[in-house]
């Protein structure tokens, strides 16, 4: 793991979280100074745990940012897949864009030094053509979710400029590791239980994100000074197609993959007469990114490789314990 400068305490939202705990994990094991703020005790047993409340623009957070000197914001209202709030881009924008705000003015005012927030490379958008997403695009956000997260980044951006707390915005795409949920898990099951999956003959390309490199990423920003007032996105450097990418997990797991040949066109028809268009534009769609600006400004590069991170995951699939603090 890339290890830079002295930082004083750290400030973790969504401690408990995927990437959170990760994260968290890590810079305990590197003895940082970590403050994990959660939303509730109850889902937090360290000592050094902070229970916030929910994310909102009523929520006090003084007791917890007094003395620190980074903030890693990854607490959000998640991406979900059937949003039962009777105005979901209200819920979001409550937490997301709100919320975000107002931790960022009362970092500022406690004299916090550095904020790094967790987007999504769906402020991009939602696919990719020939090209990969890169920093320069112009957002295209297609849902509440990808929406907040963009508008998130522009109050961060205002407030930068008008206290002069330092931002540095990171856009990940599709998050796999120990800990998975959503999407990948269910997936990780599909290909564990023989399932026959009709994506043989999908022509893709998916930019990923193991959990490791994303970590990594976020510890070099803490403190490298040419991270301040910079967007990044974020890959493991290799793009994979749908089909490659349950090639490889079979193969890790010990199973025959079930590829059937069937048409795409099909499949998004299919789809889209169930109520599972956007399911479907995961797993046929390209989703790309280009990370040249991180590794070019910040000389980082993922310690990682796809392949480490899939057998991580596998093991971790498994019910081995992984560690995330392994010195890399």
């Amino acid at each position: 793991m890339t290890k830079r400068g002295a930082v004083g305490t750290i400030v973790v939202t969504g401690a408990n979280g995927f990437v959170g705990y990760a994260l968290c994990s890590f810079l305990h094991s590197a003895g940082h100074d970590v403050r994990r703020v959660v939303r509730d005790l109850a889902a937090e047993s360290g000592a050094d745990g902070a229970a916030i409340g929910e994310t909102g623009p009523d929520t006090d957070w003084r007791v917890v940012l007094e003395g620190v000197d980074v903030v890693v914001h990854l607490a959000a209202r998640a991406h979900v897949i059937r949003d039962e709030a009777s105005d979901p881009l209200g819920a979001f924008r409550a937490v997301n864009v709100t919320g975000t705000a107002t931790l960022a003015r009362a970092a500022a005012r406690v004299g916090v030094r550095r904020l790094i927030y967790l987007s999504s490379v769906k402020v991009n958008g939602e696919y990719t053509g020939r090209a990969p997403f890169r920093e320069s695009d112009t957002p295209v956000p297609k849902d509440a979710y990808g929406l907040s997260k963009y508008e998130a980044e522009q109050v961060l951006w205002q407030i930068a400029a008008e206290t002069g707390l330092e931002v540095t915005i990171l856009r990940p795409p599709l998050v796999y590791g120990p800990g998975v949920k959503a999407n990948f898990l269910r997936l990780l099951q599909w290909v564990d239980g023989g399932f026959p999956l009709p994506l043989a003959s999908v022509k893709n390309q998916r930019s990923l994100l193991y959990v490791g490199n994303l970590v990594d990423a976020i510890v070099t920003c803490l403190s490298h000074p040419a991270a301040a007032g910079q967007l990044f996105l974020l890959s493991d450097g290799e793009d994979i197609s749908t089909p490659v990418l349950i090639r490889r997990l079979a193969t890790a797991l010990a199973r025959r993959p079930h590829l059937l040949p069937f048409p795409p066109v099909l499949l998004r028809f299919a789809a889209a007469r169930v109520g599972k268009e956007k399911e479907g534009d995961r797993l046929l769609g390209s989703l790309t990114v280009d990370s040249t600006r991180i590794r070019q400004r910040l000389g980082w590069n993922p310690p990682y490789s796809m392949a480490e991170g899939l057998r991580s995951t596998i093991s971790w699939f498994r019910g081995m314990d992984v560690s995330y603090s392994e010195d890399r």
